[in-house]
């Protein structure tokens, strides 16, 4: 049967049809519907869940590797961070059956905080990496990483980025289910790791790592293409790999098929010496294209150096292809008809067309955060804080008119720099802004941290009861699973009052008044504080109705210049609101200081 799926989509239908038993994984966005996509097909021999973070979800699926079974383990390229210790030393141990740590790198970047690029974290793990250019591609070769996994008795890592993972491509998915018989797992010293053994450990995959790299050189996804009459001799050669091979393809094609010759590196390490040697053999100058670190030039400029192959290696490092950002077809055609010495015409204007208006990205309306925030902020008016914020919906806090997320590091950092800022100011109390899924994330050592030291910190947890950026999914605190079992839910309150949190605070953001005294209470409170303001995602929950704006409106714009609400607007001098947009939160009739704003019907 053949169907139109995204990219994410594919991988996560061809690990199905892998033989994988045990599914784990945080969600990220490039990466979050490989898992999803798993929990809605999967057969009832497959376990999936979203783990509280991706060092968990690694050290699950390792566990589930241990028995024989076939895991994968899903997160974007930042939270390869989190997971880093455990895949450190389990590329030491080793597993039993197959297990691939597929990481979606997100070049631009479009959804991430950083550029990082996994291959390169490939190599300082020693660990193979495996770079599908096409949905297509990952479709067949998430199976084959599964086999290579097992093969060489390691994890094995699958680095998608965003044009793979959100492409849609037309994929034959009737091959059959692969049957694995896992045999359980059995005691043997292997699965401790002592000092004594990692030596050993490694010197074993320095031995095995070049065997990989002469099977990765007969590998059938690294290929090679010849372009134009005299191809097989041209001088000037191009090597790629990922998406943008595809982009390279295009582009001769958008140039006429010049004389040259395209070899794509899938496995980009080990890297195939012996099969790059090939193709270099009659070559003066050969240009990397990829994205994002210069992985695949520095490979062939250590080649060329160890077999003595006089050939200039052009790309990033030598400033012929972009050093950051994410490569386009547009750009990548003006890079090759530059290299290849062809003359390009400049793409056809577009008609004028009025500027668009700037649209920044902003709470929703209704978005429980934003009172949250506005209450703090009205609560410390004129008073030493920092507002420390973290990753999620609520990084939008910095945005103005609220201008209340004054740092914003990683994954439950806000907990913890709120912590050092009060250290190196301790006149300054720090409040700390973190999601519910969050706190369940990263958030918690932070607050141990916090109490054990004594610190003056107040926690605000902004519990909308999901993990609302990457798309809803259920975390600890929502009492579902993602297999869609009904689960205990794990409360936030007695987290925070087993490690030691006396003060707690659980308030409706929407309720103002409540809401600032909530604030100006734990700014009094010593040591460590938490408010949770407690309100669904309005993407989760029914709309309240709509609000209205009365004839006593005095056009003072408090509502809008306070909140900054998508949902009221400036027409003619009137202030209104948007009917298609209001959820009835109410927030706006809580600051219009001539009450002027209350429940109603939409605004004429």
């Amino acid at each position: 049967m053949k169907e139109l799926l995204m990219g994410n989509a594919a991988i996560g239908l061809g690990a199905i049809r892998a033989g994988v038993g045990v599914v784990t994984g945080y969600p990220g966005t490039p990466s979050t519907e490989v898992l999803e996509t798993i929990a809605k097909a999967r057969p009832n021999d497959v376990y999936v869940e979203w783990s509280v973070n991706e060092k968990v979800a690694l050290e699950v699926a390792a566990g589930a590797a241990y028995t024989g079974t076939r895991a994968l383990v899903t997160m974007k390229q930042v939270g390869l961070n989190v997971a880093s210790d455990p895949l450190m030393s389990l590329a030491y141990i080793g597993i039993k059956g197959g297990m691939v740590v597929l990481v979606a790198d997100d070049p631009g970047p479009i959804s991430s905080q950083t550029e990082q690029d996994t291959r390169t974290f490939a190599q300082y793990a020693k660990l193979p990496v495996f770079d599908p250019a096409t949905p297509e591609e990952a479709y067949e070769m998430i199976g084959e990483a599964f086999d290579y996994s097992e093969k060489y008795g390691t994890p094995v890592l699958f680095r998608p980025t965003t044009r793979v993972c959100h492409a849609c491509a037309v994929i034959d998915t009737d091959g059959e289910r692969r049957e694995i018989h896992a045999e359980g797992f059995t005691k043997d010293p292997r699965w401790v790791i002592f000092p004594r053994l990692s030596t050993a450990a490694h010197a074993k995959i320095e031995k095995r790592n070049p065997e990989i790299a002469e099977e990765f050189s007969t590998y059938p996804r690294n290929t090679v293409e010849n372009w134009g009459a005299d191809g097989k001799t041209a001088k000037r050669v191009i090597v790629t790999g990922g998406v943008n091979a595809m982009y390279v393809k295009e582009a001769l094609l958008a140039l006429g098929s010049p004389d040259t010759r395209v070899l794509k590196i899938a496995t980009p390490f080990p890297f195939p010496e012996t099969l790059a040697t090939n193709f270099l053999a009659d070559a003066e100058e050969v240009l990397c294209v990829e994205e994002l670190d210069p992985v695949l030039e520095r490979a062939l400029l250590k080649l060329c150096g160890k077999r003595h192959l006089h050939i200039t290696v052009r790309g990033k490092l030598t400033g012929d292809v972009q050093a950051a950002g994410e490569n386009t077809n547009e750009n990548v055609k003006a890079v090759v008809a530059k290299y290849l010495g062809l003359e390009t015409e400049a793409p056809e204007a577009l008609p004028e067309m009025p500027a668009l208006p700037a649209r920044p990205p902003v709470l929703c309306a209704g978005c429980p955060h934003r009172a949250s925030f506005y209450a703090v902020k009205v609560a410390m008016q004129g008073k030493k804080c920092l507002f420390a914020g973290d990753i999620g919906c609520y990084t939008l806090g910095n945005a103005m008119p609220l201008d209340m997320t004054e740092t914003c590091l990683c994954m439950g950092a806000g907990v913890t720099i709120g912590q050092g800022v009060h250290r190196g100011e301790p006149d300054r109390h720090a409040f700390a802004f973190i999601g519910d899924s969050t706190f369940f994330h990263t958030g918690i050592p932070g607050v141990i941290n916090a109490v054990y030291n004594g610190t003056d910190l107040t926690v605000v947890v902004l519990d909308n009861s999901t993990t609302a950026m990457t798309g809803h999914q259920p975390h600890p605190g929502t009492g579902m699973t993602m297999m869609g079992d009904v689960a205990e839910k794990v409360s936030i309150p007695k987290i925070l009052e087993a490690v030691g949190v006396s003060d707690i605070q659980i308030v409706d953001p929407l309720d103002l008044p409540a809401a600032i005294e909530a604030a100006k209470h734990a700014y009094d409170v010593k040591g460590v504080s938490a408010i949770i303001y407690k309100s669904p995602c309005i993407a989760v929950t029914k709309p309240r109705g709509t609000m209205t704006i009365t004839e006593n409106c005095i056009s003072c714009k408090k509502c809008i210049k306070a909140l900054g609400c998508p949902a009221i607007y400036r027409e003619s001098g009137e202030v209104k609101i948007d009917a298609t947009l209001c959820t009835g939160c109410g927030l706006c009739a809580a600051v219009c200081p001539v009450h002027a704003i209350e429940k109603g019907g939409a605004n004429a």
